[in-house]
Protein backbone atom coordinates (compact mmCIF):
# COMPACT_ATOMS: atom_id res chain seq x y z
CA UNK A 1 0.00 0.00 0.00
CA UNK A 2 1.28 3.54 -0.94
CA UNK A 3 2.26 5.83 1.66
CA UNK A 4 -0.10 8.62 1.89
CA UNK A 5 1.63 11.92 0.72
CA UNK A 6 1.70 15.22 2.89
CA UNK A 7 -0.79 18.20 1.28
CA UNK A 8 0.34 21.12 1.10
CA UNK A 9 -1.00 22.42 4.77
CA UNK A 10 0.72 19.78 6.38
CA UNK A 11 4.24 20.79 4.86
CA UNK A 12 6.35 23.00 7.16
CA UNK A 13 6.41 26.97 6.63
CA UNK A 14 9.75 27.10 4.07
CA UNK A 15 11.03 30.84 4.52
CA UNK A 16 9.86 32.14 6.89
CA UNK A 17 11.14 33.94 10.27
CA UNK A 18 9.49 32.40 13.25
CA UNK A 19 10.49 35.89 15.11
CA UNK A 20 12.08 38.63 15.70
CA UNK A 21 16.04 38.22 16.87
CA UNK A 22 16.64 34.61 15.24
CA UNK A 23 19.56 36.20 12.73
CA UNK A 24 21.72 35.32 15.45
CA UNK A 25 21.19 31.70 15.27
CA UNK A 26 22.24 31.14 11.86
CA UNK A 27 26.57 31.10 11.79
CA UNK A 28 27.22 32.66 8.61
CA UNK A 29 30.99 33.12 8.95
CA UNK A 30 31.59 30.15 6.78
CA UNK A 31 30.74 31.98 3.67
CA UNK A 32 33.55 34.19 4.28
CA UNK A 33 36.33 33.88 2.19
CA UNK A 34 38.66 36.56 3.43
CA UNK A 35 38.83 37.03 7.12
CA UNK A 36 39.41 40.39 8.91
CA UNK A 37 42.55 40.55 11.62
CA UNK A 38 43.35 43.54 13.57
CA UNK A 39 46.49 44.97 14.29
CA UNK A 40 45.64 46.19 18.05
CA UNK A 41 48.91 48.23 17.90
CA UNK A 42 47.14 50.31 14.95
CA UNK A 43 43.96 50.33 15.99
CA UNK A 44 42.85 53.66 17.34
CA UNK A 45 39.40 52.60 18.26
CA UNK A 46 37.52 55.17 16.63
CA UNK A 47 34.79 52.70 15.79
CA UNK A 48 34.28 53.54 12.00
CA UNK A 49 34.28 50.09 11.51
CA UNK A 50 31.39 49.22 14.02
CA UNK A 51 29.25 51.77 12.42
CA UNK A 52 30.04 50.17 8.68
CA UNK A 53 29.58 46.65 9.41
CA UNK A 54 26.79 45.31 7.81
CA UNK A 55 26.73 42.02 9.95
CA UNK A 56 27.32 43.88 13.91
CA UNK A 57 30.39 41.72 13.38
CA UNK A 58 32.95 44.24 14.74
CA UNK A 59 33.57 43.86 18.68
CA UNK A 60 33.70 46.67 20.98
CA UNK A 61 33.65 46.69 24.72
CA UNK A 62 34.15 49.64 26.88
CA UNK A 63 35.34 51.62 23.73
CA UNK A 64 37.67 49.06 22.95
CA UNK A 65 37.78 47.13 19.61
CA UNK A 66 38.07 43.44 21.34
CA UNK A 67 38.30 41.52 17.20
CA UNK A 68 35.67 40.02 14.86
CA UNK A 69 32.30 37.83 15.82
CA UNK A 70 34.22 35.32 13.21
CA UNK A 71 30.66 33.28 13.56
CA UNK A 72 28.82 36.10 11.48
CA UNK A 73 31.29 37.97 9.50
CA UNK A 74 30.86 37.25 6.01
CA UNK A 75 33.84 38.63 5.20
CA UNK A 76 33.20 41.64 3.15
CA UNK A 77 36.20 43.85 4.03
CA UNK A 78 34.26 46.96 4.53
CA UNK A 79 36.12 47.66 7.75
CA UNK A 80 38.96 47.55 6.41
CA UNK A 81 37.71 49.32 3.27
CA UNK A 82 36.36 52.08 5.71
CA UNK A 83 39.49 51.79 8.42
CA UNK A 84 41.60 55.27 8.28
CA UNK A 85 44.23 55.45 5.18
CA UNK A 86 46.35 56.46 8.28
CA UNK A 87 45.70 53.83 10.46
CA UNK A 88 44.94 50.69 8.47
CA UNK A 89 44.67 48.37 11.48
CA UNK A 90 42.27 46.26 9.92
CA UNK A 91 43.83 43.48 6.73
CA UNK A 92 41.97 41.23 5.57
CA UNK A 93 43.96 37.58 5.20
CA UNK A 94 42.47 34.82 3.00
CA UNK A 95 40.57 32.41 4.76
CA UNK A 96 42.93 29.69 3.73
CA UNK A 97 45.54 31.22 5.50
CA UNK A 98 43.38 29.49 8.74
CA UNK A 99 42.11 26.59 7.96
CA UNK A 100 43.34 24.92 10.96
CA UNK A 101 41.08 27.58 13.23
CA UNK A 102 37.91 26.58 11.87
CA UNK A 103 35.09 29.27 12.57
CA UNK A 104 35.98 31.36 15.77
CA UNK A 105 33.70 33.54 17.61
CA UNK A 106 35.82 36.09 18.21
CA UNK A 107 38.80 37.25 17.18
CA UNK A 108 41.56 40.26 17.08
Amino acid sequence: MAEKKKGWKELPLGGAIPGGGTSHAYVTGGWRTFRPVLDRKKCTNCMICWVFCPDSSVIFKDGKHQGFDLAHCKGCGICAEECPKKIQAITMVEETEFKNEGVCHAEG
